[in-house]
């Protein structure tokens, strides 16, 4: 889990999970979006249906015109993430929007070893404890990170969950589309997929083999995704 803040013409802008220079969520205050990230609610606190520019979820069944911010994660599952919760993760961002300074925050707690693989008209990117600092990021940047989250839980009844998100494109109090893409790649282990939600629908691909899962959305609002494994 990572929190995203940005610094653009004197304002502190904060933003959950995704990364993207012109959205934030600020209709929640940041130890509300702490204890969504650590729940396993696929909705905000205070959730209400409303329009799509309030943050209700609607998936997109047709691109936009305009390329637009795509956030790619890949997880890679072990059999010590059985027991102690972590995987690796890699990270891209493209066709990023240009900014003077951008945070990557990652939850301290549930990230470790954290490296800037690529970054690409980006004048210059480093890690900086539990961040990824940016700076003077221009038109259709490219950054790439890897590390270690620590994303996967045991639940009660002896079964996993791996919780991604929440995912969203927020400037001021508008949503706005973005493109998600999530690999997941538990070959390493015995688990089995038992379900992802949202469940496939249109707007919201879902591919499955054996010991792998795509998921290749397109959307405006918020989204948290779950996905549910046996062993």
């Amino acid at each position: 889990m990572h929190l995203l803040k940005k610094f653009l013409s004197g304002f502190t802008l904060l933003l959950a999970i995704v990364f993207s220079p012109v959205i934030c969520a600020n209709n929640l205050t940041e130890e509300e979006m702490e204890r969504w990230l650590n729940s396993d609610d696929l909705e905000p606190p205070n959730y209400q249906k409303a329009e799509v520019n309030d943050g209700v979820l609607f998936f997109l069944t047709e691109k936009p015109l305009k390329s637009v911010h795509h956030h790619h994660n890949a997880f890679t599952l072990y059999k010590t993430s059985l027991e102690d919760g972590w995987i690796k993760l890699q990270q891209c961002h493209s066709n990023m929007d240009r900014v003077p300074r951008v945070q990557v925050v990652f939850n301290e707690e549930r990230i470790r070893d954290i490296k800037v693989l690529k970054s690409d008209a980006i004048e210059k990117a480093w890690v900086e404890k539990n961040t990824v600092q940016l700076e003077n990021v221009k038109d259709n940047a490219r950054l790439c990170i890897e590390a270690w989250s620590r994303a996967l839980f045991k639940n009660k009844d002896g079964s996993y969950r791996l919780m991604n998100g929440p995912f969203m494109r927020k400037f001021l109090d508008g949503y706005f589309p973005i493109h998600v893409t999530i690999d997941v790649d538990f070959t390493a282990t015995n688990l089995q997929l038992v379900s992802v939600e949202p469940a496939a629908q249109r707007g919201f691909k879902v591919t499955q083999t054996a010991k792998t899962v795509n998921i290749d959305t397109l959307f405006e609002g918020r989204l948290k995704t779950k996905l549910t494994f046996i062993n």
